[in-house]
């Protein structure tokens, strides 16, 4: 049963799976519908997003485009968003914004702001006024951009005052989160030079192909060396756009890897392997562990072993680590031990969440050994036991998996999920009495 405070994830261990083949549709993508809404900012003209989500990560986006004087215009029954860009131009000098816990909107509009003009005060709630931002604002710095901390520096809140782009070229430490690459990279659309990026660090390069992809798609290209570097050659504009946002692969992971445990068929409505989205890439992984997967035309069904007997892997998920959560939670079901390497970064998100796993995986009993950037976990017959989810919608989503093959798991704060995916819970309660129908 959903609560406010607690959801008691419902244990299929023993009961009849009367359907094995099932369809299960997701919201649109987070990560895709916070891109589009930005550089729909920054077009001239009007876009209209379809398919779009609607969570407090996007729409603390959309205010932020209303507060800047942007006009739009939102349906969230239709998932349909309007935007009206001024060609890269805003239509205020001085602002006041505030972020919530949407780090796309911290980093993307922090960059976009700091090389224009105008002063503009920015906040954030106390999660993120925690995670890191001195990368892209020491960056934005070094392009002439005035800041100053209202408290600590090199976190919210701050103000930026800014004076257009300083210098052409600059140099960005991605490790702590490739947004800071992503920001930048659509930020320099603007310039009226070519625009030269450095980078150190390798992590989330999966998003700055989405990033590159999605510029590409709005009108503006970029280049990129062996190396690494990035050259944004000038003269390009963003332009406006009918864009079509596909679904979350991050929210469909969840009823991919519920198939992968029950041993059943699961196929999520308009996810295929051409997508934008590197989360994709977690499907191969759960094929390592015995499942298989084809396209069909509603979309990629993945289909668990015969009663969710799966093998052990070893994962570098630094291409797809909002999944890390995942996989260790069905880790304990696997034939032998789990290894996922490639994920100190997360550490610095909503929560540590390579320490969380392991507190929750410890308390219900299941082996693991935390390192650094890695995780491994033992087989177990994991005991009942209530999962902290620290305000961290990925932990209360990925989590409450361990609990369809085990008693008494109890997910705390089940609606921090409205972070990204406001409904997940009722989404996983209606396809487990679907899966259960007589």
């Amino acid at each position: 049963m959903i609560t406010t405070d607690t959801y008691e994830v419902p244990c299929l261990n023993g009961r009849e799976l009367s359907h094995k083949n099932i369809t299960v549709s997701v919201p649109g993508s987070k990560s895709i519908t916070n891109r589009a809404l930005l550089l729909a900012m920054l077009a001239d003209g009007e876009s209209v997003l379809t398919g779009a989500l609607f969570s407090d990560d996007s729409r603390h986006f959309l205010n932020c485009l209303n507060t800047l004087g942007f006009e739009t215009d939102a349906s969230e029954a239709e998932s349909r968003i309007t935007v009206k860009g001024l060609g890269g131009r805003l239509p205020c000098s001085e602002s006041s914004l505030y972020v919530g816990s949407a780090g796309t909107a911290a980093r993307f509009l922090a960059a976009c702001l700091g090389v224009s003009q105008g002063v503009f005060h920015m906040d954030a709630s106390e999660q993120m006024r925690k995670r890191p931002m001195a990368p892209l604002l020491a960056a934005l710095q070094e392009l002439g951009c005035e800041i100053s901390f209202s408290e600590k520096e090199g976190f919210f809140p701050f103000t930026l005052t800014g004076h257009g782009f300083g210098r052409n070229s600059i140099c960005i430490d991605i490790d702590a989160s490739s947004q800071f690459l992503s920001a930048l990279l659509i930020a320099s659309g603007l310039s009226d030079k070519d625009f030269h990026i450095q980078v150190k660090g390798t992590h989330g390069m999966s998003y700055i192909d989405m990033t590159g992809r999605m510029m590409e798609q709005f009108g503006v290209h970029f280049s990129k060396t062996p190396e690494g570097a990035f050259t944004i050659p000038a003269g390009q504009r963003y332009r406006a756009l009918s864009y079509q946002i596909e679904p979350d692969v991050s929210a469909a992971a969840y009823f991919y890897a519920l198939a992968a445990v029950l041993g059943i068929s699961v196929t999520v409505k308009g996810v295929y392997t051409d997508s934008l989205q590197g989360d994709v890439q977690f499907l191969s992984i759960l094929e390592k562990m015995g499942c298989t997967v084809k396209e069909t035309p509603a979309g990629l069904c993945l289909s668990g072993p015969e009663g969710g007997k799966l093998h052990g892997v070893t994962a570098d998920m630094s291409a797809c680590s909002d999944q890390a959560i995942t996989l260790a939670a069905i880790a304990p079901y696997a034939d032998s031990p789990t290894t996922i390497t490639g994920i100190g970064h997360i550490r610095h998100q909503e929560s540590d969440r390579l320490s969380a796993i392991a507190e929750n995986l410890t308390a219900m009993k299941v082996p693991c050994v935390e390192q650094e950037s890695s995780l491994t976990i033992s087989p177990a017959s994991p005991r009942p036991a209530l999962i902290h989810t620290h305000d961290d919608h990925r932990l209360a989503m990925g989590f409450s998996l361990t609990g369809l093959r085990a008693d008494g798991i109890v997910i705390e704060n089940p609606r921090c999920c409205k972070k990204t995916f406001e409904n997940y819970f009722e989404v996983l309660e209606s396809t487990l009495q679907a899966i259960c129908m007589k």
